[in-house]
């Protein structure tokens, strides 16, 4: 599976796949590709690429539950392979983290490879954050049509 586009505005198209909430960060107009390789038993491989981000930032990004909307809540918590409220379970090795720093221009890349793959219809979207690691407020969305393992 592969997706892209460019960052928009919330508002600006109701149906766009991706959104901007600071535009600072995420500037309008600016690029993300997602590419997703099922493997055998079931492995699943996350690609992240953007443009035109703020050179030098550290972002977080992960796969969340649900697809972007114009609240930056509406996508929901993230993906974790196994469910649960235990803050001790939002790990990478639960969850699908790609924290990227973009170059001098403005592109960063991120790469997460898991045995496990995603069940159908929850996992929706990538939520990239103004920090990396496990939070950090959602300064950009991108609605993603994963593929579920199997």
């Amino acid at each position: 599976m592969r997706a892209e586009a460019r960052f928009a505005l919330p508002g600006a198209d109701a149906a766009h796949p991706a959104l901007t909430y600071d535009r600072d960060l995420v500037p309008p107009g600016s690029w993300i590709e997602v590419r997703q390789r099922t493997g055998g038993a079931g492995a699943t491989t996350v690609r992240l690429r953007v443009r035109g981000l703020a050179p030098g930032h550290a972002y977080g990004a992960h796969v969340h539950r649900k697809p972007c909307g114009a609240d930056p809540a509406a996508a929901g918590g993230h993906y974790q392979h196994r469910p649960s409220a235990d803050p001790a379970d939002a790990v990478p090795e639960n969850e699908v983290w790609l924290d990227f720093t973009p170059d001098a221009g403005g592109e960063g890349r991120a790469v997460a490879r898991h045995d496990w793959g995603f069940r159908a219809g929850e996992a929706s979207s990538v939520v990239i954050h103004d920090r990396p690691g496990n939070s950090g407020s959602r300064v950009a969305c991108f609605t993603v049509p994963f593929r579920p393992a199997g």
